[in-house]
């Protein structure tokens, strides 16, 4: 079995790096998100006894005091830390400046969704899934979607 420092791989991508003990996590030890973040912990055979998550941008979660997208204060991360842009400037995502979103499809989080074909590609458009219908309907209700028009002004003849 694993015993001591390492790198371990789980099937999904992420990465746990820290300390091994009879084949467990026992230790120091932190998880690597395949798109980024992770989960610092202090390991006690295979169980976390007390640990942080950091989401991909930074942010540390913490169960007490949580007080990010809670209704009241809706400000991305990014806003949180650098401020608001100047009046009329717009920021969609907490990612500034946004991913463009190809034409007709959707930005669902972790890829694009085609609500033609129903696939979701990840952002370098490799296959993450096929949606079902329950996802389908989330998708277009919730989610920022590609312009469909141009803003750009007409010219005048």
């Amino acid at each position: 079995r694993m015993e001591g420092f390492g790198y371990y791989t789980l099937p999904t991508g992420t990465e746990y790096r820290g300390s091994l003990w009879d084949g467990m996590f026992h230790g120091e030890g932190h998880l690597v998100r395949p798109r980024g973040g992770g989960y610092r912990a202090l390991w006690d055979r295979g169980v976390p006894t007390q640990g942080k998550y950091t989401f991909t941008d930074g942010l540390e979660f913490e169960e007490e005091k949580w007080l990010y997208c809670d209704g009241y204060d809706r400000r991305f991360y990014t806003e949180i830390c650098s401020g608001f842009k100047p009046p009329g400037i717009a920021q969609l995502t907490n990612l500034d400046p946004p991913k463009i979103i190809p034409k007709g499809c959707y930005d669902c989080g972790d890829g694009f969704y085609n609500p033609k074909t129903r696939v979701v590609v990840d952002y370098k458009r490799k296959f993450l899934r096929n949606a079902d219908d329950d996802e389908h309907e989330w998708i277009l209700r919730t989610c920022r979607k590609a312009w469909d028009i141009t803003t750009e002004p007409k010219l005048k003849p």
